[in-house]
């Protein structure tokens, strides 16, 4: 790995051992085993690392998961594949209970600042194009402003269930087959 790979596994390490509020760019660069003057160099400013550090792990992670649990929706109706998909998705929260609350932290102060706003609306318009790509795969009757509100709806419906459930981890708040109901009910069925 080179510095900025390094940098950014040794501030998802730290992150993950801390949180965000308590870690420190000295913390970094050592985890990272780098000097100090690299994070300028590669990121611009701690700051900046630390949503990258986040964004990329825990968009991978989770991103990842999700995009199994779409796959396994391929032959079902999207209806069923969403049920599926959110059928699924506390064990994916399980799985990343410590990164979710990093980002959470992390979102607090994003939400202070313009600059760090800028750079995560960058890597959202990404992962609704990933979305919606993975979507418009495993569903292709659907055409792509479908596959793009679909994916997008799988996003925010994440963000929201996660926040949630990481309030009560033993509580979903609406899983898989409620929502269908809602849908269905939604669109008059």
């Amino acid at each position: 790995m080179g510095n900025r790979e390094d940098l950014l596994a040794g501030a998802r390490k730290v992150i993950l051992e801390r949180g965000v509020a308590k870690t420190t760019a000295r913390d970094i660069a050592a985890a990272a085993g780098v000097s100090l003057a690299a994070i300028g160099y590669h990121f611009g400013s701690k700051d900046r690392l630390v949503t990258e550090a986040l964004s990329e792990a825990l968009g991978n992670s989770m991103g990842d998961a999700m995009n199994e649990l779409i796959a396994a929706g391929a032959g079902k109706t999207p209806l069923e594949g969403l049920a599926l998909l959110w059928n699924g998705m506390p064990a994916v929260f399980a799985g990343n209970h410590e990164a979710m609350l990093a980002s959470l932290e992390n979102i607090v102060r994003i939400v202070r600042s313009d600059e760090a706003r800028a750079q995560l609306g960058d890597q959202l318009s990404g992962a609704f194009t990933d979305l919606e790509a993975h979507v418009q795969a495993v569903h292709p009757e659907l055409d792509q402003a479908q596959a793009a509100a679909i994916g997008r709806l799988y996003f925010v419906l994440a963000q929201g269930l996660g926040m949630l459930w990481l309030l009560d981890p033993g509580e979903v708040g609406i899983d898989g087959d409620q929502l269908t109901v809602a849908v269905q009910a939604l669109a008059g069925k």
